[in-house]
């Protein structure tokens, strides 16, 4: 590893630090798809310099200290030694490069929100607190092109223009979640499986939902974003949990 590369990785700490818990604990969950899926944060002003995770290394092993150092901007970057997942590279660069409010990018293929972007209606509508937290605050991605290579990539960027929607459905594909931070970014992460786990096991009751009125679901979907402090206290509370395991997360 050259100085620079030395320098770069020691270089944002604090949110290498969260990001690398934010891997372990999407591991312990169960919302890891083996050696695949990616998350990302901005670190310049425009968005475009960003950190990624090494291609195919498992979430359950990452470090802070193991993120990649990306520029959306270098046409070079998929020929350097160390290169990330061609397709993590296609989609994470293109919103980085395209949107810059996308500070931080969190994309699975969990159980529940997949299945979710695999029916033909894959709308989340608001049965209950958790769902009716993304009332109004998601797009459907409903144009699957195949792996998410850079036009792929684009298209789905091209999705992003709204700044109240921070996730994406990806239909036959998983979810998309964008935020300002690590911390914010996974808490939303996290509470979207939930949501739609409580969805799609209510389906399976057959028996007819209890859907919240427009005024009521918007009402509880602005108070949830008010909320203050809960991302920050749930990042804060999962790395005390791994500091307590003697993990290695932040080295």
């Amino acid at each position: 590893m050259s100085v620079t590369q030395l320098k770069q990785n020691m270089d944002h700490w604090q949110e290498r630090v969260e990001m690398a818990a934010a891997f372990r604990w999407t591991e312990r969950l169960n919302m890891h798809e083996a050696v695949a899926n990616h998350f990302s944060l901005a670190v310049n002003d425009d968005g475009s310099q960003f950190l990624m995770n090494p291609n195919q290394m498992h979430f359950s092993r990452i470090k802070a200290s193991d993120l990649l150092f990306l520029d959306a901007n270098d046409p070079d970057t998929m020929d350097k030694p160390g290169a990330p997942d061609p397709t993590a590279w296609g989609l994470h660069g293109s919103i980085h490069r395209l949107c810059p409010q996308a500070r931080c990018v969190m994309h699975v293929h969990s159980i529940h929100a997949t299945v979710l972007a695999s029916l033909a209606d894959s709308n989340l509508p608001p049965i209950d607190q958790n769902t009716a937290t993304f009332y109004n605050r998601y797009v459907i991605d409903e144009e699957f092109g195949g792996l998410a290579f850079g036009d792929e990539g684009a298209r789905c960027a091209s999705m992003l223009t709204d700044p109240k929607v921070k996730t994406m459905i990806m239909g036959n594909h998983g979810v998309l979640i964008i935020g300002d931070n690590p911390a914010d970014t996974f808490n939303r992460l996290y509470y979207f499986e939930r949501a739609a786990e409580t969805y799609i096991r209510a389906l399976q009751t057959g028996r007819e939902l209890r859907v919240l009125s427009d005024e009521i679901a918007e009402k509880t979907a602005q108070e949830l974003d008010d909320y203050p402090g809960q991302a920050e206290a749930h990042m804060r509370e999962i790395m005390a949990v791994l500091d307590a395991e003697s993990s290695d997360y932040a080295s």
